[in-house]
């Protein structure tokens, strides 16, 4: 005879009936078992785990559990603690593998000049430091707390009170800055969706806000100026962002300062308003 038909959910049953159904795993309930699956997430997807990466992904129990998860792995030979990076702090953990590869990128100083290397990312990306482990720097030079110190976000090293950068003298002559380096504009570095960062040998030089109506610029050396806005004309170009439209750069219209004129040179075009790229 005729197989029966399978029961159909009816218009006044739970809309929750309706669709696909499959078993899926339950959720780990040994809190044990679970920190270590994070900290092992946490190794792959920073390579070096600091306070900071851990701050940002609010892990639960925070920084001091994951900090006995990681040691455990120490003490098996899972993982490595060692001060990897400078500024980052002493508490850093990564895994074999990932120390080897950091000590490619170690600089000789009788290698001589070698290519800049530019990297546009999302700044939300967990691969960009700034806004987790590192602060973002400031615009006059200054060390994000405040205190006067050495600082590498304008390029060149200042230290004291008194020392800042050529490009961040001619941004407070501008006036688009006020005495305590803050934008009158409002614009401020964060870790926000749409928001890209564009890095030079690891430091921080152009973060473009959403759709790149305003970008701010931490360097004023010209090679690494002309790298980032090549590395940023390259995303554009391979579709990894539909459109920008720039029209200021550090509270300064864009056309006709030395970012512009590097962005022209790398597919840009002049418009009334700015700069313009479609991919």
């Amino acid at each position: 005879g005729r197989m029966p038909r399978p029961d159909m959910p009816t218009r006044t049953g739970p809309p929750t009936a309706a669709g696909r159904w499959s078993i899926v795993p339950l959720a780990e309930t040994d809190a044990t078992v679970r920190a270590a699956g994070t900290a092992e997430l946490l190794l792959e997807r920073y390579g070096v785990v600091t306070r900071g990466s851990v701050m940002t992904e609010r892990v639960p129990g925070g920084f001091a559990l994951t900090y006995k998860v990681l040691a455990g792995f120490e003490d098996t030979g899972r993982a490595r603690r060692g001060y990897f990076i400078e500024t980052l702090g002493a508490a850093q953990f990564s895994t074999g593998g990932t120390v080897d590869r950091l000590r490619g990128f170690t600089r000789d100083p009788d290698a001589g000049e070698r290519p800049l290397v530019a990297l546009t990312l999302a700044a939300t990306d967990p691969a960009n430091a700034y806004g987790a482990a590192l602060p973002w720097p400031r615009l006059d030079g200054s060390s994000p707390d405040g205190d006067g110190g050495a600082v590498t976000g304008a390029g060149t090293e200042v230290t004291g009170d008194a020392g800042v950068s050529d490009a961040a003298s001619a941004i407070a002559e501008s006036g688009s800055v006020d005495a305590r380096g803050e934008r009158p504009t409002g614009h401020r570095a964060g870790r926000k969706a749409g928001a890209l960062v564009v890095l030079v040998d690891g430091e921080l030089v152009l973060y473009v806000e959403r759709g790149g109506k305003t970008v701010l610029l931490f360097d004023d050396d010209e090679a690494v100026i002309r790298a980032a806005a090549e590395s940023l004309g390259g995303v554009v170009r391979r579709g990894g962002v539909a459109k920008l439209a720039i029209e200021k750069v550090n509270g300064a219209f864009i056309l006709g300062t030395p970012l512009g004129t590097a962005l022209q040179e790398h597919g840009f075009s002049a418009t009334p308003r700015g700069l313009r790229m479609r991919s």
